[in-house]
C-alpha cells in the first residue's frame, strides 16, 4: 500500500555528506579549543614574566601587579570562554558550518545550505516531492566530496600560539632555573599581588629602616649592609636627599656609608644599590637630652644616717669611702636603652692599670624616660661615671655626659679648744672658762676633756690625770661644743704642770679618739705665783722707765722749740718738728694707757694671789693710778697745745704761747711720772723683799721633801751600792738627786739676789741674812749634800737635808719679823684713814674675787656632775 502522501517526510542528509561535515566541525573545535588554551597560558606566562622583569627594574606596585594578573588569567578566564562559544557553540550545527565553509566556497556553501533547509523542511508528498529533495542533496554530497573542506576552515594561529607559548614557558623556565630566588619571588608577587612579599634583588641588603630619625641640624650617615646572601657586589651606591645633590658611597667591606649634611625639614632618601631600590624617609629630630639626674645615696652602715636623694645638677658627687650610689636619669623622650661605666679618673692613679681593672660596666634599668643604675659602692679614688643613653627613636644623647663621684675618707673629726691660750698661768683656786669645739662631716658621737700632769719637781705623789665627757652627738650631728668650767681645785689637781687636751670620738668603728692641740696650764702655789708676778712687775717698772727717759727726751727738744723767736717757730722745718713732738707724744701716751692697763691686771692677779702685803699692793694701786692719769689727762695736754700751736690761722705769738704751754705741762708730767715710778720702785722693793720670805721658805720645804723622800727608801735601799739598786729604787734615787741639784741652783739665785737688794736698798736685816748665808756656805754644803745622795749614803743624807732645811726656816722668820717690826707707821690722822680706806678696798676686791672663784668652781663641779651623768665610767 502506498504511502500516505498527505505524511511529513523527513530526507536526511546523505552520509557521505553528514560525515564531511563531521570531519569539518571536529578539526575547526579542535583548532579554536586548542588556540583558546594557548592563548590562556599565553596569557599567564606573559604576565608572569611581565612581573619579572619589571621587578628586576623597580618596586613593581601592588596594584600594578593585580592589574597584570587580571589582564594575564582573563585570555584565560574571559577571552577563552567568548573564543570557544564563538568557534565552538556557533559552529555546532550544520547551517553554521555551511555559512562558514561559504566564506571560503562561496557556490558549495549556498547549495550545503541550501540541503540543510531541505532536510528541515517538514511538508507532504504532494507539495515536494522526497525523491527531488534526496536527489539535489546527493547531488551536493557529491560535489562536496570532490572538495576538500579543510581548506574552508579559517586560518589556524594555533602553531603561532604554540611557539608563543613554549617560548614564554621556556624563558620562564630559564627565570626559574637560573634565578630561583628572583623567580619564585616573582612569582609570589604575581600570584598574590596584594601580598607584602618583598621583591627580589640580586643586591640584597639587611633590613632597610621605612622611617629613619636623624639628629636635627647634626650631619648623619646612612649605613646599609650587604646581607650574606647576595647574588651581587655593586662597586658603589648612589642616594639622593630630596632634590638634593646625589650622595656616592663606595662598597666598604660588605656595606656602604651614605654621608650627608645637617638636615632641618623631613625627607625621603632614595637609595640605589645595583638592582636594591629603596626608598626612606628621614625625619631630623633632637637628640634626648637629660632634664634631671638624681642620686640615691646609701651611707656606711656604721655611719646610721638614712639615705639621701641629691640633685646632681653640678654633675658631681661627693660622698664618704664605701658609700653605695645609684643614679637615676630623666630624659626627655621614653628610653630603649642605656648604660654605664664606673672607675677612677686616670689623673687620680698612682700607676695607670688596664681598662678592664678600671671599668666597671651594665646595663641600667629602663622604665619609660627613666633609667636607673645599680647600687654602686664607692673606693678611696676620684671615679667618673660615664652614662649612655637612646631613645626609642633609635637617637643617641649627647656624648660626654658624665657624672665626677669624689670620695670623701671617713677623716678624723676636727677638736678645738677655743678662748683659752697655748701656755696659761694659774692658781689653784682659779677658774678657766672656754669652749671645746667639734666638727666631723659625718656625726660626732661624743666630745670630752682629758688632762695629764707633771711635776717640775721630783716628788712622791702622783701627777694629775682623768678626763670628762662634756657632752653627746649624733649621727647626723656634723659640729657639736661644750663650754666646760675648768678648776684646779675643783678636781684635786695640786699645783703642777698641767697639759690640757680635748677629744672627740665618731662612729668609725676601731677609730682611736682625736685630739685638740694641747694647751698647758701652769698651776702655781701662791709663791711661784708671786714669783711671777714680780718678773712682770720688774718688765712693768723697766717700760715705765723706758717712757720716762723717752718723756725726758721729748721735754728737751719742746724747750729747744721754745726758745726760738716766734717768727722763726712758724718756719716750715719748725712746724714739722712740732708735728714730729706731737705725734711723739702721742704715741707715748698709747703705750702709758698700755702700761696702765697692764698694771691695772697686775694689781688684781696680785691681791688674789694673798701673799703680798697690803702696803706693797698699795705702792702698786698708787703707781697704776698715777699712770693711768697721766695716758688719759697729762700727756693729752701736752699734745694739744702742740697741735694748736701748727694752726696756720695763729700768730707768731699765739704759737709761741702754745709751744711755752705745753712745755710747763710736759713739766709736770714728767714730774708726775718720776713720782709714780718712784711709787712703783717702792712697790717692787717691797715686793722683793716679800717674795725672799716665799722663796727661802719654799727652799726650806723641798729640802724637807728630799729628807722625807730619802728617809722612806732607805729600809730598802741602806748600805747597798749603787749597782745593787732595784731599777726603780735607783730611778726615785735619781729623781731626789735631780730635785737637790734644783734645789741647790735655787737657793744660789736667792743669795746673788738677796746681794743686789741690799746694794740698792741698803737694809741691815738684809745684810745679816746675806753675811749667815755667806758664812754657812751653803751653796757648797747643799752640793755636797747631792754627792752623799750620789753615793747613797741615805742616814747622812737625811741628817743633813734635815739641818739645811731648818736654817733656811730661820732665815725666813728672821726676814719675816724684820719686815713686820719695820712696815707702817708715818703720816697723821689723814694717812691712817687713807690707809684704813685702801685696806676696805682690798677686802671688797678679794671678796669679789672669792664670789667669782665660788661660782667657777661652782660652774666647774657642774660640768663634772654632768660628765658623770652622761658617762657611767668618768675618769677624773
Amino acid at each position: 500500500m502506498a504511502d500516505d502522501p498527505q505524511t511529513p517526510v523527513e530526507i536526511p542528509i546523505p552520509e557521505s555528506l553528514r560525515k564531511q561535515l563531521d570531519d569539518f566541525r571536529r578539526q575547526l573545535w579542535r583548532a579554536k579549543i586548542a588556540e583558546a588554551v594557548l592563548a590562556g597560558f599565553f596569557g599567564l606566562l606573559f604576565s608572569f614574566l611581565l612581573v619579572f622583569a619589571l621587578d628586576r627594574v623597580w618596586q613593581t606596585p601592588a596594584l600594578l601587579r593585580l592589574a597584570i594578573l587580571i589582564g594575564g588569567t582573563s585570555l584565560m578566564a574571559i577571552f577563552a570562554p567568548l573564543w570557544m562559544h564563538r568557534w565552538v557553540w556557533k559552529h555546532r550545527r550544520e547551517n553554521q558550518l555551511a555559512r562558514l565553509i561559504a566564506k571560503r566556497f562561496p557556490g558549495l556553501g549556498d547549495r550545503l545550505l541550501g540541503v540543510v533547509e531541505l532536510q528541515q523542511q517538514v511538508e507532504n508528498s504532494d507539495t515536494l516531492s522526497p525523491r527531488l529533495r534526496a536527489a539535489a542533496m546527493q547531488r551536493v554530497a557529491e560535489e562536496a566530496e570532490r572538495r576538500k573542506l579543510e581548506e574552508a576552515l579559517p586560518a589556524s594561529r594555533q602553531r603561532t600560539w604554540f611557539l608563543a607559548v613554549v617560548a614564554l614557558f621556556l624563558t620562564a623556565t630559564g627565570a626559574l632555573i637560573f634565578a630561583p630566588k628572583a623567580g619564585i619571588s616573582s612569582l609570589k608577587r604575581w600570584l598574590m599581588p596584594l601580598s607584602q612579599t618583598q621583591r627580589y634583588t640580586f643586591t640584597a641588603l639587611e633590613a632597610t629602616p621605612a622611617e629613619l630619625p636623624v639628629p636635627q641640624g647634626e650631619a648623619f650617615s646612612i649605613t646599609l649592609k650587604l646581607a650574606k646572601d647576595t647574588e651581587w657586589y655593586p662597586a658603589s651606591g648612589v642616594a639622593k636627599y630630596g632634590r638634593q645633590d646625589p650622595v656616592f658611597a663606595p662598597l666598604s667591606g660588605s656595606s656602604y656609608e651614605f654621608q650627608f649634611p645637617a638636615q632641618q625639614d623631613p625627607g625621603i632618601v632614595k637609595i640605589e644599590i645595583g638592582d636594591a631600590k629603596h626608598l626612606i624617609k628621614v625625619v631630623p629630630t633632637l637628640r634626648p637630652a637629660i632634664r634631671r639626674v638624681l642620686a640615691n645615696l646609701k651611707h656606711p652602715d656604721y655611719l646610721q644616717i638614712p639615705n639621701r636623694e641629691i640633685d646632681l645638677g653640678s654633675g658631681v658627687l661627693s660622698a664618704v669611702e664605701g658609700s653605695k650610689v645609684s643614679v637615676t636619669i630623666d630624659a626627655t623622650r621614653e628610653l630603649a636603652l642605656a648604660s654605664y661605666q664606673f672607675g677612677p679618673l686616670e689623673s687620680s692613679l698612682a700607676t695607670p692599670a688596664p681598662a678592664a681593672e678600671l671599668r666597671e660596666r651594665g646595663e641600667m634599668s629602663i622604665h619609660g624616660a627613666s633609667a636607673s643604675t645599680p647600687p654602686i659602692e664607692i673606693g678611696k679614688d676620684v671615679s667618673k661615671l660615664p652614662i649612655q643613653w637612646t631613645d626609642q627613636l633609635g637617637l643617641k644623647g649627647e656624648d660626654g655626659f658624665e657624672i665626677r663621684v669624689d670620695a670623701l675618707p671617713d677623716e678624723a673629726p676636727g677638736i678645738y679648744i677655743q678662748g683659752l691660750p697655748r701656755q696659761h698661768v694659774m692658781l689653784p683656786e682659779e677658774t678657766v672658762d672656754f669652749e671645746v669645739l667639734s666638727e666631723d662631716d659625718f656625726g660626732i658621737r661624743r666630745i670630752g676633756l682629758e688632762w695629764s700632769g707633771e711635776f717640775t719637781r721630783a716628788t712622791d705623789e702622783k701627777p694629775a690625770s682623768g678626763e670628762i665627757e662634756l657632752a653627746t652627738g649624733g649621727p647626723a650631728m656634723n659640729r657639736l661644743s661644750g663650754n666646760p668650767a675648768f678648776s684646779p681645785q675643783a678636781y684635786q689637781i695640786r699645783p703642777q704642770k698641767l697639759t690640757l687636751r680635748a677629744w672627740a670620738e665618731d662612729y668609725m668603728p676601731g677609730r682611736q679618739r682625736a685630739f685638740s692641740e694641747p694647751v698647758t696650764l701652769f698651776i702655781l702655789t701662791h709663791d711661784e705665783h708671786a714669783q711671777m708676778l714680780k718678773t712682770q712687775f720688774d718688765r712693768a717698772i723697766g717700760e715705765l722707765e723706758d717712757l720716762a727717759r723717752r718723756e725726758r727726751n721729748l721735754y728737751e727738744e719742746n724747750q729747744r722749740l721754745e726758745r726760738l723767736a716766734p717768727e722763726d717757730l712758724r718756719k716750715e722745718e719748725n712746724l714739722k718738728r712740732l708735728e714730729a713732738q706731737q705725734e711723739a707724744e702721742k704715741q707715748q701716751a698709747e703705750r702709758m694707757k698700755d702700761l696702765a692697763e697692764k698694771m691695772e691686771k697686775l694689781f688684781k692677779d696680785s691681791t688674789r694671789n694673798g701673799t703680798i702685803d697690803k702696803d706693797t699692793l698699795k705702792k702698786m694701786a698708787e703707781a697704776q693710778q698715777s699712770m693711768r692719769e697721766l695716758a688719759e689727762k697729762d700727756m693729752p695736754e701736752v699734745e694739744k697745745p702742740l697741735g694748736d700751736a701748727q694752726d696756720q690761722r695763729n700768730t707768731d705769738e699765739k704759737s709761741k704761747q702754745d709751744v711755752e704751754k705745753a712745755v710747763q705741762e710736759q713739766k709736770e708730767a714728767l714730774e708726775k711720772m718720776q713720782e709714780a715710778l718712784e711709787k712703783a720702785n717702792d712697790a717692787n722693793q717691797r715686793f722683793e723683799a716679800s717674795t725672799f720670805v716665799n722663796r727661802l721658805k719654799k727652799a726650806a720645804s723641798e729640802q724637807e721633801g728630799v729628807g722625807i723622800s730619802v728617809w722612806d727608801s732607805y729600809a730598802k735601799t741602806g748600805g747597798l751600792s749603787m749597782e745593787e739598786l732595784d731599777p726603780s729604787d735607783s730611778g726615785k734615787l735619781q729623781d731626789t738627786m735631780r730635785q737637790q741639784a734644783n734645789i741647790t741652783s735655787d737657793v744660789r739665785w736667792i743669795q746673788e739676789d738677796l746681794n743686789h737688794f741690799f746694794t740698792r736698798t741698803n737694809k741691815e736685816e738684809y745684810r745679816k741674812i746675806l753675811d749667815a748665808m755667806t758664812e754657812s756656805r751653803i751653796d757648797l754644803k747643799l752640793e755636797d749634800l747631792r754627792l752623799l745622795l750620789d753615793a747613797n749614803h741615805g742616814y747622812r743624807a737625811r741628817e743633813e737635808a734635815d739641818i739645811w732645811a731648818n736654817k733656811l726656816k730661820e732665815w725666813a722668820k728672821m726676814l719675816e719679823g724684820e719686815q713686820q717690826s719695820g712696815g707702817g707707821g708715818g703720816g697723821g690722822g689723814g694717812g691712817e684713814n687713807q690707809d684704813e680706806d685702801f685696806e676696805f678696798m682690798l677686802r671688797v676686791m678679794k671678796m669679789i674675787q672669792q664670789e667669782q672663784d665660788l661660782r667657777a668652781r661652782t660652774r666647774a663641779l657642774e660640768t663634772l656632775r654632768r660628765s658623770y651623768d652622761n658617762s657611767p665610767n668618768p675618769e677624773p
